[in-house]
């Protein structure tokens, strides 16, 4: 598919900031998908150096709250100073997904790229902590790293070249997933399915030099790609 909004993003930014597979091209898929409506208030959880709250605030006109664990909030707002971006347009966010400072029925939408796996396994997590952020008729919208079918009971020689079992535990396939969200009541689920990018997200990723990409190449030019995919997950707050 083409992405013509993630090719507007300064391509050292994606070089020097993605922390996996492209999730610029990532978002623009899901948005393409379930697009939302310019000028609303969005959280990008789980933003890591905010490629997709750039994205979000410079592409698709949306007031974005940038929330994530492990970059600072100064970090991250040098960052988004750098691309031309107010705090009118972006928020920087520091904490944790089980603590999120915001109240009630606050965003129109969330979205969470390569993030939401890390924390929304636990079936009350999204019930408990992110369903009473977002107004009613609001989006959540999900992608997640996935396999095809599942794999734990028999991991492929591969896998284990760059990745340990415990690595790949947050990893599940749609029907785990659709498990999960169907334990959340107050949700309509629109979709839970493969999504057509994950190969040239992860290409993408394996160009780059950060540490954790050398290490993957390891596992991905022995074949690993052909059990992954990525996975939509499309939730609307009834």
């Amino acid at each position: 598919m083409n992405y013509p909004k993630a090719n507007k993003i300064d391509p050292n930014l994606i070089k020097n900031s993605i922390m996996g597979p492209n999730p610029a091209k990532l978002l623009e898929e899901l948005m393409n998908r379930f697009p939302l409506e310019a000028g609303q208030t969005i959280m990008d959880l789980g933003c890591g150096q905010g490629v997709t709250s750039i994205m979000l605030a410079k592409e698709y006109a949306q007031r974005v709250f940038a929330v994530d664990l492990w970059i600072s909030a100064s970090e991250n707002w040098q960052r988004f100073v750098a691309q031309g971006l107010t705090n009118r347009q972006i928020v920087p966010i520091h904490e944790d997904a089980h603590e999120l400072p915001f109240a009630q029925d606050f965003f129109d939408a969330v979205v969470s790229i390569d993030s939401y796996h890390y924390f929304g396994l636990d079936k009350a997590y999204l019930g408990k902590h992110l369903l009473p952020l977002v107004k009613t008729g609001g989006w959540l919208l999900f992608a997640v790293p996935g396999f095809h079918h599942d794999i734990h009971a028999d991991i492929p020689k591969e896998m284990l070249l760059s990745w340990s079992p415990e690595d790949l535990d947050t990893i599940h396939d749609a029907d785990y997933w659709r498990n999960v969200i169907e334990a959340t009541e107050g949700i309509e689920i629109v979709a839970i399915e493969e999504m057509e990018s994950n190969e040239e997200c992860w290409q993408d990723w394996l160009k780059t030099e950060n540490e954790y990409a050398v290490m993957d190449r390891a596992a991905m030019n022995a074949g690993a790609g052909k059990y992954f995919n990525f996975i939509a997950i499309a939730l609307r707050k009834k």
